[in-house]
């Protein structure tokens, strides 16, 4: 169809309506910084956020931590994260081939929210050896928001109204729910699909990769039926 994004970082590159309001936006990366923060191990710790979106709470991490690279393939948004946060020292903002060229060690914790999805098996293979040379030996990774294939898309609405009505913004979310069935994102992920892994997959994935890997106990995000895995390089 005419206009349509071809792949999903032309989808995130370009206006959407996954956030309904100014309020879901902030909320989210404002809690989506804060799962971060806890997995800092230290404020000396170097920190890799890959496919980090908007992040508008970048500063906030970067605070707790020695540096924070955030890495994002969609050109207009990375170009946002750079004006956004140039006046920070801590944070640097790279294109994923940028990140290739990084030497090895050189994070101590790199997390990956809400990404694995859009991307297919060998994508992810591909990402897991990398982030497993870029670790330090005594690092982690943090892979957050699995989709298990159990979980629908009516559990995904389900968990969005919960979350916007803790969140002061129900309303908008019921309204934003409607936009999304015809907008162009139901379209593309029917089209381009989306990756789940049970949590038995995804382990049997990362031990393949060369990690020692478990479920964390919650979600980074708000979805309790999405997961979060931890893993450190073998």
């Amino acid at each position: 169809m005419k206009g349509q994004p071809k792949d999903w970082v032309s989808f995130w590159d370009a206006p959407h309506s996954i956030y309904v309001n100014a309020r879901h936006l902030d909320l989210h990366y404002r809690d989506t910084a804060a799962g971060i923060i806890g997995f800092i191990p230290s404020p000396q710790a170097r920190v890799l956020d890959y496919g980090c979106g908007e992040a508008l709470h970048a500063d906030r991490v970067a605070a707790a931590a020695a540096a924070l690279t955030l890495c994002e393939a969609a050109s207009n948004l990375r170009a946002r994260l750079a004006r956004r946060f140039s006046g920070n020292a801590k944070i640097r903002v790279m294109a994923p081939e940028e990140v290739e060229e990084q030497p090895d060690a050189s994070y101590d914790l790199i997390v990956a929210n809400s990404l694995v999805q859009y991307l297919s098996a060998a994508e992810l293979d591909r990402l897991l050896a990398l982030w497993r040379r870029l670790l330090a030996p005594a690092g982690r990774l943090v892979i957050g928001d699995v989709i298990p294939p159990n979980v629908s898309a009516l559990s995904d609405a389900v968990a969005l109204l919960h979350y916007a009505a803790r969140g002061g913004f129900l309303m908008a979310a019921i309204l934003g729910l409607v936009r999304t069935a015809f907008s162009p994102y139901r379209s593309i992920r029917a089209r381009l699909g989306v990756s789940c892994y049970s949590e038995a997959e995804f382990l049997a994935r990362l031990s393949a990769a060369g990690y020692a890997a478990e479920r964390a106990p919650r979600n980074i995000e708000h979805n309790p039926a999405r997961m979060t895995f931890v893993a450190r390089p073998q």
